[in-house]
């Protein structure tokens, strides 16, 4: 035993300069794997978030984990406050990647803001990019083959009040889309809209509305002195401006008055008013409206942080009246950028059906829909067709040159005769035919829906009210000005059975265009106000100078 022990030592004395080394680094190398081993279970993960989809990279060695860290900090994009690090059960309060638009595929993107793009090391893009750290532990530096040294423990981000509210919209989203692939089970609700074809998904439109009702603020600037201003018309064709002026003003569930806590902020001016105590009659002379507009602009962007921050992308306007997308060009922001909530959805003159909003034009005589909503079955309903109204426009002139007085099945005057009732001759027809006047919006079409008529669209670059949650295709006829003498054709095509389907839809959709005073759940109000929560989901704002994106 003494002279192996011997020999041992004589072989540890003849072995060369550089195996003495590496024997000497062999128990050092093994020490450092071990501590590698032990830190590597901690190593901060990188979660990448396109579309939703939740990937993670996690190293299986510690070659693996450099080449990995390696990667990611070429990947690496300073995002400013997009950038936050969470621990993992703090996930959903990260400011994740804006999915694809919740509206309806078909609409063009809006915004004149660019995506977020992300340029990866293989040179490809990743589209609105966002890595967010999950470490629930400090963060440990690459280790080299020689010398391992920690990093000063990086502390969580605290969210800003913004972010919160950015992370809030994000949850939204990922609900929405996730009720949309039935990953959700349907909550109780007393007032689920029925599913059925008249909805694109009625399961991510229920969704998205419990959302609304949830989280959604909108500040109310206090800027500005009625009539123009917090106030408007309760009757006539633009009462809808006035009425959802008073609802917003006085609701306890959507206003905030801390403007911290707003997802969107509401100009509270109506277009109908500014004709009215703004515009000289007859002058054609837009410049007093237009500097009114300016005028107001100028001055919450002056006292307020918010106007500036996004370029007006949080913004809206509402109007019903013909002139309100020629106000809304008065600042090129309000126009390029806000949601503008318009009866006037001509997208001819430059409405964007991803960011503005269409919603109901609603001939309120009273003030109320007291008498105007109801009709009989589809087997006492005689006429095949019916309108009446003077001339307006180019559509009626064709209307009526074709069919004014021509048939007993398309019911086509300008007067009706004395003693007879418009809205009785709505109820005793099946469809009703909506063209459009000088502007492309018409009260028929809601005075269609409340008779239980099913409505003909006859109209050029209209796009329907709340059409991102309704197909009205399953409930309505749509003809181009050109199919104009075909009428007749067209609708006797459509079979009883169909004719029943469509006007039970149209039954189903009604409530969603009552007028209520307070509103109701689902009612026109709210559908607005829904419609405008869509929009905003779309856009993100942040603190940094680019902005917002889409």
């Amino acid at each position: 035993m003494g002279e192996g022990y011997k020999n041992c030592c004589t072989w540890w004395s003849s072995s060369s300069s550089s195996m003495k080394l590496l024997l000497f680094m062999v128990p050092l190398m093994i020490v450092a794997s071990g501590f590698v081993s032990i830190l590597g279970s901690k190593t901060s993960t990188w979660v990448v978030f396109p579309n939703h989809s939740w990937s993670s990279f996690s190293s299986s060695s510690s070659s693996e984990t450099r080449e990995s860290s390696a990667k990611e900090s070429e990947e690496m994009v300073d995002l400013h406050s997009r950038m936050v690090m969470v621990g993992v059960q703090d996930k959903e309060e990260a400011l994740l990647n804006v999915d694809q638009p919740i509206l309806n595929k078909s609409s063009s993107p809006p915004l004149p803001v660019e995506a977020v793009q992300v340029q990866q090391s293989d040179g490809s893009v990743l589209e609105d990019g966002l890595k967010i750290s999950m470490a629930e532990t400090p963060n440990v530096a690459p280790m080299s083959e020689s010398v391992s040294v920690p990093m000063k423990a990086m502390r969580p981000k605290v969210l800003t009040k913004l972010e919160k509210l950015e992370a809030g919209l994000q949850r939204a989203r990922v609900a929405i889309k996730e009720a949309s692939n039935g990953n959700q089970t349907d909550p109780q609700d007393p007032d689920f809209v029925p599913p059925g074809p008249m909805y694109w998904d009625s399961k991510a439109f229920h969704r998205s509305y419990l959302e609304m009702e949830k989280q959604f603020k909108v500040f109310v600037y206090e800027e500005g002195e009625p009539p123009v201003f917090h106030d408007g018309p309760c009757k006539s064709i633009y009462s809808m401006e006035g009425n959802f002026i008073y609802a917003m003003e006085v609701s306890r569930q959507f206003r905030t008055k801390d403007p911290e806590k707003a997802q969107v902020f509401f100009l509270p001016f109506s277009v109908a008013k500014m004709v009215q105590f703004v515009y000289v009659r007859d002058s054609h002379d837009f410049g007093p409206i237009r500097r009114t507009v300016v005028d107001y602009v100028n001055l919450i962007a002056s006292r307020y942080p918010y106007w500036n921050r996004s370029l007006g992308a949080d913004h809206f306007m509402l109007a019903c009246h013909d002139w309100g997308p020629e106000t809304s060009f008065s600042v090129p922001n309000l126009q390029k950028n806000s949601i503008r909530a318009l009866c006037n959805a001509n997208t001819s003159e430059k409405f964007s059906p991803m960011k503005d909003v269409s919603f109901p034009e609603i001939n309120l005589r009273t003030g109320k829909i007291n008498g105007l909503v109801g009709g009989p079955s589809p087997s006492r309903r005689s006429i095949l067709a019916f309108f009446a109204g003077g001339v307006h426009g180019p559509i009626r002139s064709v209307l009526l040159e074709h069919w004014e007085n021509e048939d007993e099945d398309i019911r086509v005057q300008k007067y009706l005769p004395k003693g007879v009732s418009y809205y009785d001759m709505m109820r005793k027809s099946k469809f009703c035919l909506c063209p459009s006047g000088y502007e492309v919006a018409s009260p028929r079409v809601v005075e269609a829906i409340y008779t239980g008529c099913v409505p003909v669209l006859i109209s050029e670059h209209y796009v329907p009210p709340f059409s991102d949650v309704l197909n009205w295709k399953s409930f309505s006829v749509e003809v181009s000005m050109s199919d104009i003498p075909n009428l007749k054709r067209i609708l006797s095509s459509i079979s009883t059975r169909q004719y029943i389907r469509m006007y039970r839809r149209v039954v189903q959709v009604r409530r969603h265009f009552e007028f209520n005073s307070p509103p109701k759940r689902f009612d026109v109000f709210h559908m607005i106000l829904h419609s405008i929560w869509l929009r905003r989901l779309n856009v993100r704002i942040h603190n940094d100078q680019s902005g917002v994106t889409n």
